[in-house]
């Protein structure tokens, strides 16, 4: 299957119309356009996993920029959190899946035979789509991660400083004893990071981490994502397009092949990817024709 490939641009300086180039569906280099001039935190080469027999996502090379914020979009069964489970090794608890290509953490394969997967997951934390506390204290869910890599400095300081920069400690500093159950959907999502960023991450994944959300707290979440992205790297996968929109940096656009199998189709920096569109599936799927 081929598909035509609208440029960027219809017409050249001299004011010549170009013609579209044509590509097979699932290889179009002028739609990947990886960060230029800036630190790579992440980046994969011809990712691909299966789970048994199924291919779940094949053939992804994505370079993910240090202190940007990366979204991960398309339509449910495109492997975007397949990717980004792979981003920490935690498909590595998935009986049935097989990883190969590679997957690199600061220029070295976290895959590697002598790479542990746990300190992979100590550089790179992650948030889940539903809020996720211990049946635990405030500051126990907060500490706990710390405390069991060995963490050896003032707790009550960690925690306080994890909470702060989850915009959750004024609304927490005076019940730290209280259940962490006990917060609202959204402070609970914020306990949830403020966990992750306790055991000094370089990089932050969120998979869908604003779905079980009011707006309200969506925009809170949102917020606070800019603000972290001075210290760290976030990786986030979403099926708000206006999310994506709002609060990322770069976006990477996914699909699904004719035999269920994720590819990624388009990425890009967010501005460009959304208003002018490379590959005519990204600007189908953006504009609502699928999806």
């Amino acid at each position: 299957m081929t598909v035509q490939t609208r440029p960027p641009r219809l017409q050249s300086a001299e004011g010549e119309v170009q013609q579209p180039r044509v590509f097979d569906s699932t290889t179009n280099p002028d739609a990947l356009r990886a960060p230029q001039g800036m630190p790579m935190a992440m980046a994969t080469r011809d990712l691909a996993v299966h789970y048994a027999a199924f291919l779940a996502v094949r053939g992804v090379d994505l370079a993910v920029a240090r202190n940007k914020i990366t979204a991960l979009i398309g339509p449910s069964g495109c492997g975007k959190s397949t990717v980004l489970r792979c981003f920490n090794r935690m498909n590595d608890l998935i009986q049935t899946a097989q990883v190969s290509g590679k997957v690199e953490l600061d220029g070295v394969d976290i895959y590697a035979p002598d790479i542990d997967p746990v300190e992979v997951r100590r550089k790179v934390g992650m948030v889940f789509q539903k809020p996720n506390p211990f049946p635990k204290t405030i500051y126990e869910n907060v500490a706990w991660g710390a405390r069991i890599n060995g963490y050896r400095g003032r707790m009550d300081d960690l925690v306080e400083d994890a909470l702060q920069r989850a915009a959750l400690w004024d609304e927490v500093k005076d019940k730290l004893q209280a259940s962490g159950l006990s917060l609202s959907g959204g402070q609970q999502q914020r306990l949830c990071i403020a966990r992750a960023i306790a055991v000094r991450p370089e990089i932050i994944l969120m998979d869908e981490p604003c779905s079980a959300l009011d707006p309200i707290a969506t925009l809170r979440i949102e917020e606070l994502m800019q603000t972290l992205k001075s210290d760290y790297t976030i990786v986030i996968v979403t099926h708000n397009m206006q999310q994506a929109a709002r609060a990322s940096d770069y976006t990477a656009f996914f699909s699904v092949g004719s035999q269920r199998d994720g590819y990624l189709v388009e990425f890009g920096p967010t501005a460009e990817l959304f208003t002018n569109p490379v590959d005519p599936r990204t600007e189908d799927y953006i504009t609502g024709r699928f999806g």
